[in-house]
């Protein structure tokens, strides 16, 4: 399950974490995203504890979407060692977000 972050917990979930996240920058009009957000889970319920997922409304947090350039939602940015790795925007499916993340076999 996801968990949203605001700005003052950003570090801690995101920055600070011991596995790899995947950020979801999305916002509550925006069909794509809830047409992705189920994908989403299950990629990161079938990575099995390796993989963490957090989302980021950009309305509502104006100043992280511009910190890291989102232009177009949903875009999911992949953080590895407290740093952006590879991104993907738009809603793709499963197995083209997997492959853009790294997280299959290409």
């Amino acid at each position: 399950m996801a968990t949203a972050v605001k700005n003052d917990t950003f570090e801690q979930e995101v920055l600070k974490s011991d596995i790899p996240v995947l950020v979801d920058f999305w916002a509550e009009w925006c069909g794509p995203c809830h047409a992705v957000a189920p994908v989403l889970d299950r990629i990161v319920e079938e990575q099995a504890g390796g993989l963490k997922l957090v989302k980021v409304n950009i309305d509502e947090e104006r100043e992280l979407a511009e910190r890291f350039g989102i232009a177009s939602i949903p875009t999911m940015i992949l953080f590895r060692d407290g740093e952006p790795s590879v991104s993907v925007i738009g809603a793709q499916p499963k197995g083209a977000i997997e492959r853009t993340l790294g997280l299959t076999a290409a």
